[in-house]
């Protein structure tokens, strides 16, 4: 499955909200040395019920605007 995501770095807590068919992620790390991309790979991750390496950034590692893909297993 492929999702668009807009991030909010800096938040006082983590969560996902649904926007249609996109998802706003709010994340408590700062957008520095990848910082938030590994937090935001944790959490769809976690959301999900997958290992970690079964999401992948597709485009946007320096953006706000990131389109994420996560594999499902069997």
């Amino acid at each position: 499955m492929r999702f668009e995501v807009k991030v909010i770095p800096r938040s006082s807590r983590q969560r996902i909200v649904r926007c249609g068919d996109a998802l706003r992620v709010y994340l408590r790390s700062a957008p520095e040395y990848g910082k938030a991309n590994r937090e935001l790979i944790e959490l769809m991750a976690e959301e999900y019920s997958v290992r970690k390496k079964d999401v992948k950034l597709i485009k946007g590692v320096r953006s706000r605007l990131k389109v994420l893909e996560v594999s499902e297993n069997e």
